[in-house]
């Protein structure tokens, strides 16, 4: 966590937010809510502006547009648990600027995808919706979560929240890998370098590490092809974490399944071969975009408000300008 000095009590500050101000309950008095949700005009002049929270999956042209007159921004709040879309414009911020993310939001939806991408894949059900299409009865035995090795690669807070809904299916081993090397309650997190190691044991690999410069281009190649004959892969991290290429090569050679909340290019354009590979499964990037979304958010930024106005810590810093 990191501290806020005071507010300037000469100047009342502007909060930009993408939501109107009177839709979220414990906001605190004092400062000057400014609803803009990425539309071409702005609310009031960005110099202004003292905490702005990004417009919500808007893209990073959006994020970063009015980043350049934000010269009295303090604070700039994602509604997303990555920041990726917005470090482009972190260059154009004063020094001293604090980044926050939006851990806490998306653990709850991300995870429940996490799982229906899982189940859904395993269990053949996109060849059953297929079936009810042509009025077929695809009756058979299919694959089980229970009795399977996962392995997590993103350990933080949405991989934890993947671990706790793992919990029940009686799976063989849950393997959880981050950054560096740690213990948790629930046992030991691997380091990246252990991956070539780890994952020909994985019946199932699910990605929710952050991109940044060290996961751009994670899994190529050589990362899948580690991967043991008949396992599934599960994005619902970033699409660039991804190589497409790489994955097209291992779909269409039958050897591996995919099941994809985020893709790269994003989104999807018509005609991509992605769309028609065989054994895999394509969402269009939900994983944070559900009712869980709205009330978790509100309280994150009445938290964070509330903060900010009485010059205490604010939470969720991921980093700092200059």
């Amino acid at each position: 966590m990191t501290s806020t000095n005071a507010l300037d009590v000469t100047k009342t500050p502007d909060v930009w937010m993408p939501f109107p101000a009177d839709e979220i309950e414990g906001l605190p008095k004092g400062l000057n809510y400014r609803f803009w949700d990425g539309g071409p005009d702005y609310p009031a002049d960005p110099a202004d502006c003292a905490f702005y929270v990004v417009p919500y999956m808007k893209g990073s042209a959006v994020a970063v547009r009015p980043l350049g007159g934000m010269a009295g921004v303090r604070v700039v709040q994602t509604l997303s648990a990555g920041i990726d879309h917005v470090e482009p414009g972190l260059g154009l911020l004063p020094a001293g600027v604090l980044l926050c993310n939006a851990k806490g939001v998306h653990e709850a939806s991300t995870a429940e995808l996490a799982l229906t991408l899982i189940l859904s894949s395993l269990r053949g059900v996109p060849g059953f919706v297929h079936g009810q299409d042509k009025e077929e009865w695809r009756s058979g035995f299919y694959p089980a979560l229970a009795d399977k090795t996962v392995l997590i690669v993103g350990y933080g807070s949405i991989g934890a929240a993947i671990e706790d809904r793992l919990a029940p299916f009686e799976c063989a081993q849950v393997t959880r890998v981050a950054r560096s090397a740690r213990t948790t309650a629930r046992g030991p997190v691997h380091a990246l370098d252990g991956l070539p190691a780890l994952l020909p044991e994985a019946d199932v690999v699910v990605l929710s590490t952050p991109l940044n410069p060290s996961t751009q281009g994670l899994v190529g190649a050589q990362f899948l092809a580690a991967m043991r004959d008949g396992a599934l892969l599960v994005n619902v991290a970033r699409g660039g974490v991804l190589d497409t290429g790489s994955l097209l090569v291992e779909l269409q050679s039958g050897r591996l399944r995919a099941a994809l909340d985020v893709t790269d290019p994003e989104p999807l354009p018509a005609g991509h071969p992605l769309w028609h590979a065989p054994n895999v499964l394509i969402t269009p990037h939900v994983g944070g975009s559900t009712s869980a979304f709205l009330p978790r958010a509100k309280r994150l930024l009445v938290g964070q408000l509330n903060r900010f106005a009485a010059g205490e810590q604010v939470e969720n810093v991921v980093s700092t300008t200059g």
